[in-house]
């Protein structure tokens, strides 16, 4: 009998068995139950109010939101590992349902993005046509599963109903800023009323009616979240595009097409997420979210408590971040990032006298030797410039500050292991003290002070050590000057002692540095959200108003951003929307009168469509509001256990961690400050589930081959004849070892393709996929159907009984099936809760006969959410005319399922003497009388006195004989 071969799966032939289940039949129950729940709507999730407010007896159960994360809608289509989350996800919203929950659940496209436009680079196919055609195709393979989602509720970000929205909440933003003192974000008019009042100073010491507009522009958008700045950027050329630096990989590449990235000064949309950093990290403690996510979110955003230093040069200071204040009287030199403004503002015109011939790099002047490093270090990426490497790079620029304690001249270097996006882009250098620093040091025979007393046996001259010496458990030492000592400080002592000299003498503060960088918003791309923003004839940003609203993309003629040699970092970018000379010059009244305009010709990146998209799957037709206030409440407000609301559940891959996850926090939260939604945070709990693996064969030229034409010989694979390699890894198109659901369907039917990828093992492991081994879940779908119709006739062969009539052993059977299986949905664990039905499944089939009524629609119903389509079909053949996704879920009865009997241990003299079948609530008084009465127990302890006697009931009793 074939394993693969679903028609051979049981002894009968087709003749003998004409209603036998077979794949023909699955395709046939499961084409004909999807267009059912179409017409008759049954996943259709109530809102309490508006277009989509249902049955009121529905939206007063407790609700459920489970939500997916968003799929990209590739032309590749989707391979049997891509559904493995949207199935645990329908398998519990199933079940969510058959407990008496409103489920929400359903699924859009986040549409826009590099792939689409790719191809229409490539093709001259517009990117909405072939994204539309890859939704299609989506969708189709998507309701081939039997996804119960609400089909009202769907949408993609590319739908200018739904960016019109994006776009409105991007104008949110920028026409807000943060008010540290109140903790939120207020709107911009609130700020320009404080500035126009004198309730807040304006920067620069004049009055704000003395501003010009443009002046006015430049203040504001110091505060605005959304902002434009000329700032250094990951700049691609090979793409013609910037990059966050979430997307630029550990060797400096671009994480799509792999080309380098360099460090370039444009100017680019930014969002101020660091204003939220500390809410962000605060907020995470409250999360339903996987440790490890919470932990890559804490170790971006990067908290670290120092003091800012002011080390004075040439009449004004360069400004240093650090958390070690105590060891300022270690500094014997600074160091600036190559790109830091000061850079050349403070560098002379010639090397001063005596100037270390190994720091000038070979350069006749200062000038010339920085405009030679800076090349040098724009070359590599932030990861690159961080890396330990072996010999550390850098150049004198020339200048000499003074180190604020003791009044010593320090040299300022410029070196890439100092990056401009971390604290103040200055280090004040401590050799002694800081591995990194202590290298440079030695490199460029810079002196070294120990001011922190080794533990070691090294002393306290560092010129004789090997390596810094670092401790945050140390005396400090060397450290007295004019006004202040730190001599015999302990650590935290001497920071608190330094810190407060620093703000009495005005230099210096204690304060709180991230590691997060503020969101680099702009793509030099077509297939993007339009910004809603215009500049007038002096270039001053103004948003459009909402009326406005959605501003769509135009037509273009080319779709590709220019690109160039991806290894010239001296280019910049030119976008196509540039070239729509129509589209760019505009003339509109912004209420002032008619004006001759500019558009923002970037567009916003691929991630802004799936900051907020959970809003719209609440109100998804409402088009005079983002959503409704009420029915986002219902949804997503605060309740018990979720003080800052969100979904209920979000499945999805771990690699989001500090991108869209991040993100999409940022948006929620300004969003609540503003007053627009009751819920903090988007997802309270995050679920990650694992992935499905798929051996890769590679022939000796290490190119993958087609993984089904490869065949196994004695431990070997061959393909064509060559020996081949292989090795377990990602399942995709390029490594030719895809398996697409439509095949597994076809071979076994949705059904079985579901319960296989559900029992394979855990949710949130990886496992590798095996199509020889769907068949087990196919044949348990078949037992399944056998147990209740007959395969000849095609009648239902159960018998009514009373539960009473029922054999006790079979009712113990079906409770303890019915507890477990509960237990496992509800906990996600829905391999064990396919072993469970599997196991009870098998007891019918071995008992043989009619199965009880009682027994069979109990076996269904728990069926119901993982083969949803084969439940509905039993259901209606047991003569209900009533859909099975809204019954009730079986209880267990607590009296079958515990056991009518357990065995106990008993031990003498630590050896096992007897086994005793007792009462699982037997009493230890009880259980030490029956264990004393048994012959076996009498006769191993012969008469002897009992000196201790354990009893842990009702599994043990221990004797120890005097």
């Amino acid at each position: 009998m074939s394993e693969t071969n679903p028609a051979a799966a049981t002894g009968l032939s087709v003749d003998a068995a004409p209603h036998r289940y077979t794949a023909a039949m699955a395709a046939e129950i499961e084409a004909r139950w999807q267009d059912f729940w179409d017409a008759e709507g049954t996943y259709a999730a109530p809102n309490p109010k508006g277009d989509l407010a249902g049955d009121p007896a529905v939206v007063a159960r407790p609700k459920k939101f489970i939500m997916d994360m968003f799929p990209y809608p590739s032309g590749a289509g989707l391979h049997v590992g891509h559904p493995l989350g949207y199935i645990a996800t329908d398998v519990f919203a199933r079940f969510q349902r058959m407990t008496g929950h409103n489920v929400l659940h359903t699924l859009g496209f986040d549409a826009f993005g590099l792939p689409a436009e790719q191809y229409a680079v490539q093709t001259g196919t517009h990117p909405r046509v072939s994204t539309e055609a890859n939704m299609e195709n989506m969708k189709a393979q998507l309701r081939r599963l039997g996804l119960g989602h609400d089909k009202r509720r769907s949408f993609a970000t590319i739908d200018p109903d739904y960016y019109k929205w994006t776009q409105w909440i991007f104008l949110q933003i920028f026409n807000s800023w943060y008010d540290d003192e109140a903790r939120k974000a207020r709107p911009i008019a609130d700020l320009v009323a404080q500035f126009d009042s004198g309730e807040r100073a304006v920067p620069g010491g004049r009055s704000w009616s003395e501003l010009s507009a443009a002046e006015r522009a430049d203040v504001l958008g110091e505060y605005r979240l959304a902002y434009a700045s000329d700032a250094p950027v990951n700049w691609c050329p090979g793409l013609g595009t910037v990059l966050a630096n979430e997307e630029v990989t550990a060797d400096g590449r671009s994480e799509r097409g792999n080309f380098p990235v360099f460090k370039a000064k444009l100017r680019q949309w930014n969002m101020r997420i660091t204003a939220y950093a500390d809410r962000l990290l605060d907020d995470l403690e409250a999360l339903d979210w996987p440790e490890a996510i919470k932990l890559q979110q804490r170790n971006w955003i990067g908290r670290s408590e120092g003091a800012r230093v002011d080390f004075p040069i040439d009449g004004e200071h360069i400004t240093v971040f650090t958390t070690r204040q105590d060891t300022l009287f270690g500094a014997t030199y600074m160091v600036l990032a190559p790109e830091h403004p000061l850079v050349e503002k403070f560098t002379p015109a010639q090397w001063p006298e005596g100037t270390h011939q190994m720091w000038t790099g070979g350069h006749r002047t200062p000038a010339d030797a920085v405009a030679a490093y800076r090349a040098q270090a724009a070359a590599k990426s932030d990861v690159e410039r961080q890396a330990e490497a072996k010999d550390k790079t850098g150049v004198f620029t020339g200048a000499y500050a003074t180190n604020p304690v003791n009044g010593e001249r320090v040299p300022v270097f410029i070196a890439d292991y100092v990056l401009m996006g971390y604290g103040t882009g200055a280090i004040m250098a401590v050799p002694a003290h800081d591995s990194r620093d202590f290298a440079f040091a030695r490199a460029f025979e810079l002196p070294m002070r120990c001011v922190v007393e080794p533990s070691d046996d090294r002393g306290t001259d560092p010129s004789t050590w090997d390596d810094a010496f670092a401790s945050y458990d140390a005396k400090i030492v060397n450290s007295s000057g004019e006004d202040v000592s730190l001599d015999g400080l302990g650590v935290a002592e001497a920071k608190a002692r330094i810190t407060e000299w620093l703000e009495r003498k005005g230099i210096g503060e204690g304060t709180v540095n991230f590691r997060l960088r503020d969101w680099l918003f702009s793509r030099q791309r077509y297939w993007g959200e339009p910004f809603p923003i215009v500049y007038d004839e002096e270039g001053i940003a103004h948003a459009l108003p909402e009326s406005m609203l959605p501003l769509e993309l135009p037509e273009v003629e080319d779709y590709s951003p220019r690109t160039f040699d991806p290894d010239d970092a001296d280019t910049q970018p030119e976008t196509p929307l540039s070239r729509n000379e129509d589209w760019v010059n505009v003339t509109l009244d912004l209420g002032d009168g008619p004006k001759k305009y500019r558009r923002e010709t970037n567009t916003m990146p691929n991630w802004a469509g799936s900051c907020w998209y959970e809003l719209r799957y609440l109100d998804p037709h409402n088009d005079e509001a983002l959503v409704d206030p009420e029915i986002e409440r219902y949804w997503m407000g605060p309740r018990e256990g979720q003080p800052h609301g969100g979904v209920d559940l979000y499945v999805g891959g771990a690699e989001h961690a500090v991108l869209h996850l991040l993100y999409a926090r940022f948006w929620s939260k300004v969003l609540y400050d503003l007053g627009h939604v009751s819920s903090a945070e988007p997802f309270h709990r995050l679920f990650n589930q694992g992935m499905i693996q798929a051996y890769v064969y590679r022939d000796s030229r290490g190119i993958a081959v087609p993984a089904a034409e490869v065949e196994e010989r004695d431990g070997a694979y061959y393909y064509e004849g060559e020996q081949v390699t292989r090795l377990l890894g990602k399942m995709g198109k390029s490594l030719k070892n895809a398996v697409t659901p439509d095949e597994i369907c076809a071979e076994y039917g949705a059904d079985t393709l579901r319960l296989y990828e559900m029992a394979m093992g855990p949710l949130d492991v990886s496992r590798p996929w095996d199509t020889r081994a769907v068949v087990g879940q196919f044949r348990l779908l078949q037992r399944l159907w056998r147990n209740i119709v007959d395969e000849a006739t095609g009648e239902v062969t159960v018998v009514d009984a009373d539960p009473a009539d029922i054999d006790e052993e079979t009712l113990r059977a079906l409770h303890k099936a019915i507890d477990g299986v509960r237990g496992d949905l509800e906990g996600m664990r829905f391999n064990t809760a396919i072993a469970k039905v599997t196991e009870l499944n098998n007891h019918l089939t071995k008992a043989g006969g009619p199965v009880p009524r009682p027994v069979a629609e109990a076996l269904v119903l728990m069926v119901a959410p993982l083969a949803p389509h084969i439940a509905e079909e039993l259901w209606r053949r047991l003569g209900h005319t009533e859909s099975v996704v809204h019954q009730d879920f079986p209880v267990a009865d607590p009296a079958y399922v515990v056991d009518e009997t357990v065995t106990c241990v008993v031990q003498v003299k630590g050896k096992v003497k007897a086994r005793l079948e007792v009462s699982p609530s037997i009493s230890e008084e009880e259980l030490e009388k029956v264990a004393l009465a048994d012959e076996k127990v009498v006769a191993a302890l012969d008469g002897a006195a009992i000196r201790k006697m354990i009893v842990r009931a009702p599994k043990l009793v221990n004797i120890v004989p005097a």
